[in-house]
This record gives structure tokens, sequence and C-alpha cells, in this order.
């Protein structure tokens, strides 16, 4: 059974496509996922394609295609999700013609924050690894799928049992565009165990 055989729609979008190893999605407008912080608003209504796992200790890599995006805020990215209150995502989001916003939300006993920094809008692919270590989690981007920086290390509360991870694309205005994922895949954890300081004694 393949990677892609193994996920299942934890909420599924009306246009979409699966060709073999290669996954399409097309949003709908008003979809998006974001819990209180700042602007007070609760959106859980974007697609998500998951795969369910027990272990503890992976990477999980995924190459993304946005070259259709065009309105304020289309995405597509990484996701883990659990439930309305608890989770994660990493995307570039669109912004103007000048430039969009790579970045990530982390969501915990539902209230969001939101880390992002500016790209060029000629930049229309990005790869993704998220990586666990038990309830800490590691997300990375590559543009080339060979050299990755770190996005950002974040805990989920509800992250140390069963989790679904896999993929999402929504347009939180009124848009919509066909997002593209290829050359899903789950490794060995990829984010190295700590070599530095060692914990505090309790």
């Amino acid at each position: 059974m393949s990677f892609i055989e193994q996920m299942s729609w934890t909420r599924a979008p009306k246009a979409f496509c699966v060709e073999g190893e290669k996954i399409s999605i097309t949003t709908e407008p008003h979809t998006d996922l974001w819990q209180r912080t700042y602007y007070h608003f609760r959106n859980d209504n974007a697609p998500l394609l998951q795969m369910e796992t027990e272990e503890r200790y992976f990477s999980f890599v995924v190459k993304t295609d946005f070259s259709q995006s065009h309105h304020r805020f289309d995405q597509c990215g990484i996701v883990l999700y659990l439930d309305a209150e608890n989770w994660l995502k990493a995307s570039v989001e669109y912004e103007n013609e000048q430039f969009q916003h790579l970045g990530s939300v982390v969501t915990n006993h539902g209230w969001s924050d939101w880390a992002i920094t500016a790209i060029p809008a000629d930049v229309k692919t990005m790869w993704y690894r998220l990586s666990r270590r038990e309830d800490d989690y590691c997300v990375e981007c590559s543009y080339d799928g060979g050299h990755f920086s770190q996005m950002r290390v974040c805990h989920l509360w509800e992250g140390a049992e069963k989790i679904r991870f896999g993929i999402y694309a929504c347009s939180p205005e009124n848009s919509s565009f066909t997002a593209r994922f290829t050359d899903l895949a789950v490794t060995d954890c990829a984010w190295k165990a700590h070599d530095g300081q060692q914990p505090d004694k309790a």
C-alpha cells in the first residue's frame, strides 16, 4: 500500500484529484484554520488529507505547488490536525504581486499563534518537513527539497499519543485555486536528539 493510500480525508473538498503519487486540491472560498487570537474569530473548515500514526519519531516530507494562488491568504502546505483546538500548519500564503508570507501556525487548547517571514512573489513551490519527537515537533522548509531550514520548534499539548498529519489547502477570502502536492514520504526522524545543554534536574 502506497503512502497516499494510507491517508484519508478529515474533511474532503468538493474538488480534488489523486493520480498515483500526486494530489491536487481545488480550494473553496472562505475556508481556513484559525482560533481566536487577535482576530477573535474561529475558522475550522479547511480540507485535510491525513495519515494516522502512533509512531513517536519520524519525519514527513512533501513538495507543494501553489503556482495558481492569486488572492490574499490563498495557501497550501502541511498540517497536523487533532481537533478544532489542537493543530499546527505551515504554508506559503499569497499576499500580493510583490511578496508572499512563508509561515506557520500552532494552536494549543484553542489559541493560535502565527509566525511569518516575507518571501518573493515569484516563488511557486516549497518543500516542507515535519518531524516528531514524542510531543515536540519541528517544522522545516526547503526551496529545492535537499537543503531544509528550520521554521520553528513547538510543543503540542495534546500531541503525545496518536496523531494525524498530512496536507491541506484553503482560501480564507473569496477565492479559489488548485494546489498540487507531490513527493510525499515518511522517513526516519531527521530531527536529531539535542546534544547540547542538559535538561534541568527535577
